[in-house]
């Protein structure tokens, strides 16, 4: 006998979480130095045209199949692959399924450095923070990352054992509108630093002669990241939806939570960054740096420099709990359903495999350095594996298993149970022909990239 799948309990509490899932360190970590990097108004334009395109349609498509379903992305695949000669699309499902698994337990790494940070400005050495070498210092030092991790991880734990609308839905709606608040109070904040306008400018206005190629490519990658585009959440999460709940509208409210909140988050470090370095290149340039090493630079050239560091980091903290809930939960969903096993037994499976994971990422600046593969450490080989490789291959399974297996009627009549189907051309054209060469195009620019062929 199959027991009561979980749900949420209505459109907020779906539309808060699924958001949550979005909004994350790709938004307030990874958005800024891209956008940065990659001509300021022109990626963000970029972005937005795409979002609204090639995310809403993958956006879409996960979310009906996980619905249709009511599986997680392992059993929405293999639903699907029953009966059929196409009992390999399993593999995609699978696909779906590990990415979340590789992630959680680096990113939850990731969240402990802003742990760190956030308690030493607390203390009031927001000073020792800035000081060059620190953050290089620190995360060498096994033992101090090891434990951020591990208390990143309670939180993360504690959350998801408590189930769907007890944890991840009650959570969501209490640190999703404190994260907007905070955001708009730090964005605010920075644009009136002196020198920040133009920082404001370089971000918000395209300037036509900052596009290239790698303008798009980055673009793609970031949209792919920040929209949890095939990391088996959305599958997860639409499982989880009620049949009346407007599935396209629902769809829109989260591009649009997820991009204002990618936005303020270019309004709250790039004009900072801008004033403080006079426009600088190199300074606005310094990639996954910039969050660790030269924000800290700038809050202390601040008079309240504590103040900001502080609520920076807690919002940075919020973005990261709410992202590391959603890829756990993905995890324990998968378990559940595979293994047959209560919430309480697979979020020991997980915590275990997020200890082993974690470690090893979390050591691997320090006393696992020596251990390369392909050159890089744990933590990099695992974001290149998921990122750069899983995910465009998992939206690529979701894109065949539409356009060759389902059918679009069948994804037309699951959303058009509960609302009208307004954007089905666009939905179509782009899951039958652009979306996939978008996808191939990010594979490859990315293998590209990390084996030194092109720049990003």
């Amino acid at each position: 006998m199959n027991k009561k799948r979980s749900a949420f309990s209505g459109k907020i509490g779906y539309v808060l979480s699924a958001a949550g899932a979005s909004v994350g360190l790709g938004n307030i970590w990874r958005f800024p130095y891209l956008a940065a990097k990659y001509g300021g108004g022109i990626f963000l334009l970029v972005y937005i045209i795409l979002a609204l395109t090639f995310g809403y349609t993958m956006i879409v498509a996960e979310s009906a199949l996980g619905r249709m379903t009511r599986k997680s992305p392992v059993g929405a695949f293999r639903s699907f692959a029953k009966g059929k000669k196409v009992g390999w699309l399993s593999f995609g499902g699978w696909i779906n399924a590990i990415i979340p698994v590789l992630i959680v337990p680096y990113y939850s790494v990731i969240g402990g450095w802003v742990v760190k940070y956030l308690f030493e400005y607390i203390r009031g050495n927001g000073s020792k923070l800035a000081e060059d070498g620190y953050f290089s210092g620190f995360i060498s030092n096994g033992g101090a990352t090891e434990i951020c991790f591990v208390i990143f991880c309670m939180f993360t734990l504690v959350i998801i054992y408590a189930g769907v609308q007890n944890g991840i839905e009650r959570v969501s709606k209490i640190m999703m509108p404190i994260l907007v608040i905070l955001a708009i109070i730090v964005a605010i904040y920075s644009v009136t630093r002196p020198g920040a306008l133009a920082g404001v400018k370089y971000f918000l206005v395209p300037n036509i002669s900052n596009f290239s190629w790698m303008t798009v490519v980055a673009a793609m990658g970031q949209m792919f990241y920040s929209l949890s585009i095939a990391m088996g959440i959305l599958y997860t999460y639409g499982s989880y939806m009620h049949k009346k709940l407007d599935m396209e509208q629902s769809t829109t409210q989260v591009e649009i939570f997820d991009t204002g909140i990618a936005i303020l988050a270019g309004l709250m470090i790039i004009p900072a960054v801008f004033a403080f370095s006079g426009g600088n290149p190199e300074t606005l340039q310094a990639g996954p740096s910039l969050m660790f090493i030269t924000l800290p630079k700038v809050f202390a050239t601040m008079g309240v420099g504590t103040g900001a560091g502080i609520l920076f980091f807690v919002l940075v903290l919020l973005a990261a709990l709410t992202s590391a809930v959603s890829l756990m939960e993905t995890s324990v969903s998968t378990f559940m359903d595979e293994l047959h096993w209560g919430r309480a037994k697979c979020c020991i499976l997980m915590a275990v495999i997020m200890f082993v994971f974690g470690t090893a990422s979390s050591m691997g600046y320090g006393v696992l350095d020596f251990l390369k593969i392909f050159g890089m450490n744990f933590l990099d080989f695992f974001d290149f594996m998921t990122n750069s490789v899983m995910m465009p291959l998992a939206a690529l399974a979701t894109c065949f298993l539409v356009t060759r297996v389902v059918g679009y009627d069948r994804i037309a009549a699951e959303i058009e149970q509960s609302s009208k189907f307004r954007r089905k051309g666009l939905y179509k054209f782009f899951i039958k022909y652009l979306a996939p060469v978008c996808l191939i195009i990010v594979l490859l620019s990315s293998i590209a990239n990390v084996l030194g062929i092109i720049s990003m």
